[in-house]
């Protein structure tokens, strides 16, 4: 994402780079500036209200306290170690010691052409939204306390390391993994982390033979409405500046979330003679995930394949994991997150290419790369990623384990979390 934009940057106009390096940019700055506010809108309220409405009634004030939780632990995490770590001086696998606690770091110091606090807090959102996604997996069946530890350790042993082999100049950003906007960072690491956590917390009590609706879908659309949205800051603020890529990155990420939404909506009809409002924004969440990794990269047309391609693919995704292999992952993270940017991140390894002839003519490729080898690059960072999320969030909730129970009791699951755990409830009626 960033390493690459800059990196592009200096090659190519190596006077503008070095021209940045010296003066703040103003349009760039109040460009970022929104962006950043719009990524932390995603999760809150977003992601909250989106998570909120789709779990019973009983839990959903636990749904939007965990989000707002992390939010807080991450982003203080992210200030003392998580930004240095992923950011400071590398050596292929992690950061160095140099910005803890933004050691050195001012307003006036530059990342580029903009402050370097304001570059900081746009991937502190990001931080911020990851853990949060992970919920999905765990969603009604897992203590506060574990919840919050859980977070805590999955943010610095794997959300910064592949951070920092993707963007802070590691060994995937030296092999040319492209992936602009973290579909490997957020989607493919969460979604495999939701799938791990709902393996080994074990499904909620009654699963599957018991019906678990969305309590308010109202709710729901209403946070999927706000990640739409906002995801427009965390694809086009990842060009790190107000020019023609962030403009292409929205344009592209728009287009793809649309077809994605109208895809799954008529597999549905197809399917069931009715489309449904949750079918509509997930297939929507869909093709927003497919699209983060190669939103930089691509035209229009190489959005329209994408979100059609993730809103086939997320459904029926959807449908084996859950009702196949009986795994609970509550709020589909796995088939929906971890498999768009599984797509997504494969799929950029083709419309980003030259060799598309005629095709790209028509807004499918953005001239860069030949298929076979950036395939190749694409697919070392999607296996090396999911086996490498997938046994340390495994052994995360092990250690986590050890310290405290993993899962709520029977009788609190019952219960509900909100009153088990907050003594409040999201409704007095």
């Amino acid at each position: 994402m960033n390493k690459l934009t800059l990196t592009f940057g200096a090659l190519m106009l190596p006077g503008l780079a070095l021209a940045d390096e010296t003066q703040m940019n103003g349009a760039n700055t109040a460009w970022m500036l929104t962006a950043s506010a719009l990524v932390l809108f995603m999760t809150l309220p977003g992601l909250a209200l989106f998570y909120g409405g789709l779990v019973r009634s009983k839990n959903v004030l636990s749904i939007l306290m965990q989000c707002f939780a992390i939010a807080a632990v991450s982003s203080l995490l992210w200030l003392i170690i998580g930004y240095s770590l992923t950011f400071g001086e590398s050596n292929g696998v992690i950061g160095d010691f140099s910005k803890v606690m933004l050691t050195g770091i001012g307003r006036d110091t530059l990342s580029g052409d903009i402050p370097e606090p304001l570059f900081m807090i746009f991937q502190m959102t990001f931080a911020v939204i990851t853990p949060a996604l992970i919920i999905g997996g765990f969603a009604e069946r897992m203590r506060f306390s574990a919840v919050l530890l859980f977070s805590a350790l999955w943010l610095l042993a794997v959300y910064v390391p592949v951070a920092h082999w993707v963007w802070g100049g590691g060994w995937l950003a030296e092999m040319g993994l492209y992936d602009f906007a973290g579909g490997v960072v957020v989607h493919i690491t969460a979604g495999v982390a939701a799938l791990v956590a709902a393996l080994v917390l074990g499904p909620r009590k009654g699963f599957p033979g018991t019906a678990m609706p969305p309590h308010n879908m109202t709710m729901t659309v209403t946070g999927a409405g706000m990640l739409w949205v906002g995801w427009f800051g965390f694809n086009g603020g990842s060009a790190l500046g107000a020019n023609g890529d962030a403009a292409m990155a929205i344009l592209v990420t728009h287009i793809s979330a649309a077809m994605g939404a109208l895809v799954w909506m008529a597999i549905e009809w197809k399917k069931f003679g009715k489309g449904s409002a949750l079918g509509v924004v997930t297939g929507m969440v869909a093709g927003l995930g497919a699209i983060t990794p190669a939103s930089g990269f691509v035209g229009p047309g190489g959005a329209l394949v994408i979100g059609l391609s993730a809103g086939f693919v997320c459904f029926y995704a959807t449908q084996y994991v859950k009702r196949v292999l009986k795994i609970d992952d509550s709020l589909d993270v796995f088939p929906v997150h971890g498999i768009g940017g599984i797509l997504g991140t494969f799929l950029v390894g083709i419309f980003a290419s030259t060799e598309l002839g005629v095709f790209s003519g028509f807004g499918f490729a953005d001239g860069i790369v030949s298929i076979g080898g950036q395939l190749k690059v694409q697919l070392i960072g999607i296996i090396v990623t999911t086996v490498y999320t997938a046994v340390v969030t495994y052994g995360i909730l092990k250690l986590v384990g050890v310290f405290t129970s993993l899962r709520v009791s029977e009788e609190e699951e019952v219960e509900g979390l909100d009153t088990a755990y907050h003594e409040e409830k999201g409704y007095n009626l």
